[in-house]
């Protein structure tokens, strides 16, 4: 319920001389949710994965994640699971079910190392499939990249940069 709003004092009335100014009348507003930057990069970045999503599935059968997780063992392979579920931003147990589908689809090999330990890697089938899905994720970032100037492209890669540096301290000050 909103309190009645207060009119101001007569200039010299007793009610004039009590109080300063509240503060409250010189902080900004609160900015709205689709003013947030935080809100305003998720919803970029939700339409460029979903966008690609589409193309993926379409192109070459496989989902984002599934996507995300070929990608990345085709950059850095290999990898165990909860190292390639941190580098895709899953939980384990989503890249679990990710890993099992596309090993049963001989897309992923799973070899087991010292310990508990299992190195995942790219079948010479999933190789084939990464180095399809790469190139058209390189179309892509060249068709988004086209409406940014150089300069421009330099800004966001710094401004990106800042941003996750900053966004990662947070996460670990929220953690304490």
């Amino acid at each position: 319920m909103n309190a009645p709003k207060r009119t101001s004092p007569e200039p010299g009335t007793p009610d004039s001389e009590q109080a300063p100014a509240s503060t409250e009348a010189s902080a900004p507003a609160p900015v709205p949710i689709h003013g947030l930057l935080s809100y305003r990069l998720s919803r970029v970045a939700n339409a460029m994965s979903r966008s690609a999503a589409l193309r993926y599935r379409r192109d070459f059968d496989v989902s984002l994640a599934e996507w995300r997780t070929i990608a990345l063992l085709g950059a850095d392979a290999p990898l165990t699971l909860n190292k390639l579920a941190r580098l895709a931003a899953l939980d384990k147990a989503q890249m679990s079910r990710v890993v099992t589908k596309l090993s049963e689809r001989g897309l992923v090999l799973r070899e087991f190392g010292a310990g508990r330990t299992t190195q995942l890697t790219l079948t010479r089938r999933g190789h084939s499939v990464y180095n399809g899905l790469i190139v058209a994720a390189n179309e892509r970032n060249e068709a988004f990249q086209v409406c940014l100037t150089d300069q421009e492209r330099e800004v966001l890669d710094t401004a990106l940069e800042k941003l996750a540096t900053l966004a990662r301290a947070l996460e670990r000050a929220e953690e304490r």
